[in-house]
């Protein structure tokens, strides 16, 4: 059995294969050692640059106009990231959805900038959180019928 937010992160209503345009708002940079030229590192080395000695960014990413090299496909409509099981660590970490399950503001912000709506409420809410169902557990046992 598969986890939800792997399915959702592969599947066709996942909202980033769709906009892409984090991609190309941000420079995307990291600690050097995430590069696989150092020991344990998986982001392709070849796709970076260097920004100082402890950092590096993702090339395409650190000038005026960005657009990150791993990014394929056109923004706002179908994209891909073609390093995904390799991204660095300021991709893992953009949520696109808030712990509470509200869209992520500075997503729904990018998106308006390419003609993309607003984000819906996440579809994986924590199935407590569902609407009808309680949040909290009961303070008393219910009553006998």
């Amino acid at each position: 059995m598969s986890s939800p937010i792997l399915e959702f992160a592969t599947d066709a209503n996942n909202p980033c294969i769709r906009c892409g345009v984090c991609c190309t708002h941000f420079r995307i940079s990291f600690y050097w050692a995430e590069a696989d030229d150092a020991p344990n590192g998986w982001v392709p080395a070849s796709l970076t640059e260097p920004l100082n000695p402890w950092l590096r960014c993702m090339k395409g990413t650190n000038g005026k106009t960005r657009r990150c090299i791993a990014l394929t496909g056109t923004v706002g409509q179908a994209v891909r990231c073609a390093i995904y099981s390799q991204r660095p660590s300021p991709c893992r970490e953009f949520p696109v959805y808030l712990e509470d399950g509200r869209p992520n503001p500075k997503c729904n912000e990018l998106r308006a900038r390419v003609g993309l709506p607003p984000l819906p409420e996440s579809p994986l809410l924590p199935a407590n959180d569902i609407e009808g169902l309680p949040t909290e557990p009961p303070t008393e046992p219910p009553a006998a019928a």
